[in-house]
């Protein structure tokens, strides 16, 4: 056992400086030397009820690989996370830790939590680096399985049923495989490469994988069970981008989230290597308070541009992870909080010159628990702005639900599923992520194919 570490607070991760990062795509966090992973995995106390687990939707057994990385025993604790985990160094990068296994950990009542995240991202970039062993497909049970959409949900379905000896195939609409992962979270988050090698190691794990395959159009989801198919889980994600209705919305420089970052991140719009079109905006405003919204201002003000966030609700009610929220700030981006768009001003040629916004004051709850945001009569104001990036939330694709029948949805038009099965009112189809609970986090869309995986499992070979 290795020596307890007392200290209060996290090994702090090194970053590139706001003024430099804030300039360029490179990944904002550098990532623990193997001395800092030794000094934090020695923070965990080991707890017996182990209540790091029970907070990680795919269960990965963290006191375990911990104490394997306080020994300094890398390739083993990377080994042990994947036993449960299909996609570590991008939960390691992405996952709001400090809301699921680190809100549970011990050592936050009287300190900060062990730095669970940063380890599990440190023991997949070493494994990656140092070892990075090919793995052998598993026998072959004979059965066969079509998962559609291969993002967080999709892959982790595919993995785990692989595992199992399933013969399975990966329907993507895009060229590139990774869903959200790919098109959704910025370079400077989530290097793209490092999501290659993670899909990489499911193609070895015996995953198939067939892109610009856009299930609903070039072939439906009866059509692959009647091919053989013996279940097919749906994991196609929330790509239909909200918009607020409001005047202006058609003016050219206003973007969905979707859009803008879809130019970037799968397109390379930042990247002069690449032809992808991207507005050349001076001013920005980005609405939302969600990570969407940090990553959509964080990316303009890397392209150049002066960025301001509009929030309707005050920072305390911001949906997006305190460090992005932290992050964005270091890197000069304005808040405008409890203030809402009320129109779009546009040029006689019909480009963006302006947004126009109220101020807003906070009243009673709503249904989510957070406190209503009412408009103050008279507070109208123009923000100066060239460009206007939506990002307000999204909604499943309408493409699955109007080709199969006998498919519920429910009124957003998520797929109405199992959350313990992932089973739909349509036999053999199973379904999990942002498609059946609306847009939410890359981890619980995990959990949710993996849960889907096992049901999936059980049907086909017959338990009850």
């Amino acid at each position: 056992m290795a020596e307890r570490n007392m200290t209060p607070k996290k090994t702090p991760m090194p970053e590139q400086k706001p003024e430099v990062r804030n300039r360029n795509f490179n990944e904002v966090a550098l990532g623990y030397t193997e001395e800092m992973a030794v000094s934090e995995a020695k923070r965990c106390l080991g707890c017996k009820n182990r209540p790091c687990v029970s907070g990680c939707p795919v269960n990965v057994q963290i006191p375990e690989f911990l104490a394997l990385a306080a020994e300094g025993n890398f390739r083993e604790a990377y080994l042990k996370i994947v036993e449960t985990n299909s996609l570590p160094a991008v939960c390691g990068r992405v996952c709001p830790q400090e809301t699921q296994c680190e809100g549970k950990c011990v050592r936050g009542i009287k300190g900060e939590p062990v730095g669970i995240g940063r380890l599990e991202r440190f023991c997949a970039d070493y494994y990656m680096r140092r070892c990075d062993e090919k793995i052998a497909p598993a026998p072959s049970n004979g059965h066969k399985v079509a998962v559609v959409g291969a993002g967080p949900a999709g892959l982790t379905c595919a993995g785990d049923l692989a595992k199992k000896g399933y013969d399975v195939t990966v329907f993507e609409a895009f060229h590139k495989a990774g869903g959200v992962l790919i098109y959704g979270i910025p370079e400077f988050r989530l290097p793209k490469a490092i999501v290659q090698k993670e899909i990489d190691k499911l193609v070895d794990a015996g995953v198939k994988i067939e892109l610009n395959s856009v299930v609903g159009r070039s072939v439906q989801i009866d059509e692959l069970l009647e091919e053989g198919f013996e279940a097919v889980f749906v994991g196609t994600g929330a790509g239909l981008p909200s918009f607020m209705n409001i005047e202006g919305e058609n003016l050219n420089g206003v973007f969905s989230a979707n859009e803008y970052l879809t130019r970037n991140n799968l397109m390379k719009a930042f990247d002069p290597d690449y032809d992808t079109p991207i507005y050349d905006a001076k001013k920005v405003a980005v609405v939302g308070g969600g990570n969407v919204a940090m990553d959509s201002a964080r990316t303009a003000k890397r392209l150049g541009a002066e960025v301001y966030i509009v929030y309707r609700r005050s920072e305390e009610e911001m949906p997006a992870r305190v460090e992005e929220i932290h992050h964005a700030k270091e890197e000069g981006i304005e808040f405008h909080l409890l203030c809402n768009p009320v129109k779009i001003l546009g040029t006689p040629e019909g480009w963006v010159k302006g947004i126009e916004c109220i101020r807003m004051e906070l009243g009673e709850p709503d249904a989510s628990g957070r406190r209503r945001p009412v408009p103050v009569q008279g507070s109208n104001f123009v923000l100066d702005v060239d460009a206007v990036v939506m990002a307000i939330g999204t909604s499943p694709n309408p493409i699955i639900k109007d080709t199969t029948k006998g498919l519920e949805t429910n009124r957003h038009g998520c797929i109405v599923a199992s959350e313990e099965t992932g089973k739909t009112s349509k036999d053999r189809v199973y379904a999990g992520g942002d498609a059946v609970t609306g847009a939410a986090t890359v981890i619980l869309a995990m959990g949710a194919g993996k849960n889907a995986a096992e049901a999936i499992d059980k049907a086909i070979q017959g338990e009850k």
